[in-house]
């Protein structure tokens, strides 16, 4: 079967064209530091044909949620390499997905510091999770253009440290709402300068984020992920079709190895002036490298997906993250688990290393 087939991705051989997606799973600690859990999750699920690990903030000032992971410290790079590690040695490949929240943050787990955004302009509609329980999204402070420089020069030293740390490539998290995504989207972009008011000036920051990756770890080191109709964080793009059009098309001028293409959420339905459209049919018959398709999927949907010939590779999410093994239980059509979703996010053991494996 086409999901159970090798195949390439860059330079690197995959074992078969299943995706473990990223998923936030917050078992890091205050310091962003991961630990053994961590090492043990990752290396469960290494029969995956690639693993893209949780959101991994590219600084201190990228902090969205607490006891999410960093690569910025000496001691995160060090704690991140015992995950690759042990993953490589069980056979797996593994990248690291680099986070900039913008706006998607509280001042409570930043020093006391308001969130950067593209404008000042807060998430409407939605709480944030905090290290004090669900708050009210703050107003953003507009970040300046010395600030975007330098973020983009903190995207291209994450790079470097999770090649350091081990990490087979990099993938750039400009879906779901994120600073990268915040650029895309008029209820997030306001701004009258070279990084806002035209859809080539909102693009710009997208792409020269992947440009200074490109840079940084190499073309086949490098991917992105988007999520063109998918509304998460109060992103709402008055002309979404026609800005990711562009975006692609800018994209498609650079050299790097794919794009995962996130489809909207049923549970986030999009405005009524977005398209009805199928996205990997819509934008992934535009796109140049290789397409991953990602969301909802499941093996009788990712195996006609294949079949479309758009995407070569399927991620899935929460159907990895409860059931470790994925793979053989989709060869022999044994039982899925569902995922707990009070196990999410925080917490130890449970509902992170204690999903069974079929033998158990």
């Amino acid at each position: 079967m086409n999901l159970f087939e090798e195949t390439q991705l860059g330079n690197l051989t995959l074992k078969n064209k299943m995706a473990m997606s990223a998923m936030t799973r917050s078992r890091a600690d205050h310091n962003g530091i991961v630990g053994d859990l961590t090492a043990q999750y990752y290396t469960q699920r290494v029969s995956a044909g690639l693993i893209f690990t949780e959101a991994i903030r590219i600084s201190e000032q990228a902090t969205g949620s607490p006891v999410t992971p960093g690569i910025y410290a000496t001691n995160q790079i060090e704690a991140w390499k015992k995950v690759t590690k042990s993953v490589h040695d069980h056979g797996g490949v593994i990248m690291a997905q680099l986070w900039h929240t913008g706006r998607v943050g509280h001042s409570i787990d930043r020093d006391g510091k308001l969130p950067l955004a593209p404008s000042a302009l807060p998430i409407r509609g939605m709480q944030h999770f905090t290290s004090q329980g669900l708050k009210d999204y703050e107003t953003p402070q507009e970040i300046t253009i010395d600030e975007i420089r330098q973020t983009i020069k903190d995207y291209g030293q994450a790079a470097r440290n999770a090649i350091a740390a081990g990490f087979d490539g990099v993938e750039l998290h400009a879906a779901n709402g994120y600073l990268p995504s915040q650029f895309l989207a008029e209820s997030a972009n306001q701004r009258t300068d070279e990084y806002g008011g035209t859809i080539p000036k909102k693009a710009r920051f997208v792409l020269e984020v992947m440009q200074e990756l490109i840079t940084a770890v190499g073309s086949d080191k490098v991917g992105i992920k988007i999520s063109p109709f998918h509304p998460y964080g109060d992103m709402i793009l008055d002309n979404p079709a026609g800005t990711y059009t562009y975006l692609i098309e800018q994209l498609n001028e650079l050299n790097f190895a794919y794009v995962e293409l996130m489809k909207r959420s049923p549970h986030f339905p999009s405005p009524a002036h977005y398209p009805a459209d199928d996205e990997i049919e819509l934008f992934g018959s535009m796109i140049r490298q290789t397409v991953i398709a990602n969301a909802g999927y499941e093996k009788t949907s990712a195996e006609a997906e294949l079949e479309k010939g758009i995407a070569r590779l399927i991620s899935f999410g929460t159907l990895f993250l409860a059931n470790p093994d994925l793979p053989q239980r989709f060869k022999k059509d044994a039982p899925l688990k569902q995922p707990d979703r009070e196990t999410m996010f925080g917490g130890g053991e449970q509902g992170y290393i204690d999903y069974p494996f079929l033998k158990e």
